[in-house]
């Protein structure tokens, strides 16, 4: 096991972004399973914590295995392998619809009282407990890229290297703290890694939503 869990992972993070202390970076973690990690990142940065609601396009036959990923725009990413596993046309119309269904629900539960926070010209950092074939963190850097923020960086606790590859032309920085060539699952990296419920995101948000801002943590690496 590389992590003791969730925690562990999150404050080994906080050590490689330290340099993004003081700059008020927007943490947004990608549900669920990288609220909690977003939330530590955030206090252990000085930032703002909110999601990006993205999702993986499942296969037929193995809802776990992304055939690609779709963001709140509808926008999507298709994998080269995609119809080789089963995704043909008809099948991925259908998913795209049922997980934008599913995004625009989670929307109205996680943030039901504010729009997102708005990323541009801020340091946006996107956290997941860890990367397989790297969809959805395509697809939350490709949603994030439209909205110009000045800095866009993605940071995970572990990936294998072919998916930090193909991650790499979507972010300004890449920031993953293991990269073993054996990968079967996110899950085998850590010692406990539970599931995260939408009450937990829920009240993690609310918690979020209390922090005063200040404008004058606003700024860029440019201007630091």
């Amino acid at each position: 096991m590389t992590f003791a869990n969730r925690n562990q992972a999150a404050d080994r993070l906080a050590v490689a972004l330290e340099a993004y202390k003081g700059l008020n970076p927007l943490i947004l973690a990608i549900p669920r399973g990288a609220v909690p990690m977003g939330q530590r990142l955030a206090r252990a940065l000085g930032g703002e914590l909110d999601v990006v609601l993205v999702r993986k396009l499942r296969a037929p036959f193995n809802p776990e295995f992304a055939l690609g990923s779709i963001d709140e725009s509808g926008w999507t990413y298709i994998a080269d392998y995609a119809e080789s596993a089963g995704g043909t046309p008809s099948y991925l119309a259908q998913e795209k619809q049922a997980q934008l269904d599913t995004i625009r629900k989670r929307r109205t539960q996680y943030t039901p009282l504010r729009p997102p926070i708005d990323p541009a010209g801020r340091v946006v950092i996107v956290v997941d407990d860890g990367l397989a074939t790297g969809a959805t963190m395509i697809s939350a850097l490709h949603a994030l890229r439209a909205q110009k923020p000045a800095r866009l960086v993605c940071a995970v606790p572990v990936a294998p290297p072919d998916t930090l590859e193909k991650i790499r032309p979507y972010a300004d920085e890449v920031i993953c703290l293991e990269a073993p060539e054996f990968f079967r699952a996110v899950g085998q990296f850590y010692a406990d890694f539970p599931q995260v419920d939408d009450e937990e995101v829920i009240e993690i948000l609310r918690q979020a939503g209390q922090r005063p801002s200040d404008p004058s943590f606003r700024r860029t690496p440019e201007s630091s």
